[in-house]
């Protein structure tokens, strides 16, 4: 009996894990498809680009170029949606002052592919690539929202940037879950890490983390625990009254006062 129990343990064990790899995906990431909207609709210019990856897949890619810019930002954005639904971020950071590198991860917009953990790690070494092959001006920010602070990181420990601007984030996917009972349980047989604080703790750049109060997706406490596993200067801000989808910052003025003066001791240090 006690073998027989054992197998059939060992047996349920062995379905949970071929059930929760094979729709982890459908947790984790939330893609819309096709590009409806641009950049020029909010009355900034882009350019559109396509970069390949090393293992075949082709991503969508905008060039937001300001004349002088404060900094140039390579942008991660968050699990959902696309660049079309990110697109009107993208204008304002570029009125801001700034020129943006944006991306479709795989399985996002237009870009070819499905998304997976590993596979978003590679869409960021792709986009790496191509960024940095242009010799880009000085300073050089990675800014990631929700699930692209974890790009952003990564991105961190493969070529190293001038500063980190870390949004909604949080220090990795079981610490994010661990709330809810259901989704801690299929953590555990998940292959999915995301492991942000774990990337910033191999990175020695200026970081600037910002997060609302009233976030109702990833609580501020889970960007306190990014901050905390910085190893370099850093910074945190919390955004009055802000929740995790604000396309627009509940207190625009904390907020690019934030980045700006962040951005502004960056560059002191850099040139």
């Amino acid at each position: 009996m006690t073998v027989k129990f054992a197998v059939a343990l060992f047996a349920i064990l062995v379905v949970l894990i071929l059930i929760v790899r094979l729709l982890e995906s459908r947790f984790a990431f939330f893609p819309a498809l096709g590009e409806t909207v641009t950049p020029r609709e909010f009355g900034v210019d882009y350019t559109p680009l396509s970069i390949a990856t090393r293992d075949g897949e082709r991503l969508r890619a905008w060039a937001l170029i300001h004349p002088a810019p404060r900094a140039q930002v390579v942008y991660f954005h968050g699990n959902g949606g696309n660049l079309s639904v990110w697109a009107p971020i993208l204008a304002v950071i570029a009125r801001h002052g700034y020129s943006v590198l944006a991306v479709d991860y795989r399985g996002y917009g237009v870009s070819t592919g499905r998304p997976s953990e590993r596979g978003l790690y590679r869409d960021v070494d792709a986009v790496l690539e191509q960024f940095w092959g242009a010799t880009p001006r000085r300073p050089v920010m990675y800014w990631g929202r929700s699930l692209g602070t974890v790009m952003a990181a990564y991105a961190a420990t493969v070529r190293t940037p001038d500063g980190l601007i870390l949004e909604s984030g949080f220090s990795d996917a079981r610490s994010l879950v661990r709330t809810s009972p259901l989704l801690a349980f299929l953590a555990v047989f998940s292959s999915y890490r995301f492991p942000g604080a774990e990337f910033l703790r191999h990175v020695d750049v200026p970081v600037l983390v910002m997060h609302g109060d009233h976030d109702q997706v990833i609580p501020i406490a889970e960007g306190r625990k990014l901050f905390d596993s910085a190893v370099g200067q850093k910074q945190f801000v919390t955004i009055r009254g802000g929740d995790h989808n604000d396309l627009t910052p509940s207190d625009p003025d904390v907020y690019w006062h934030a980045i700006d003066r962040f951005v502004a001791d960056v560059s002191r240090r850099s040139s």
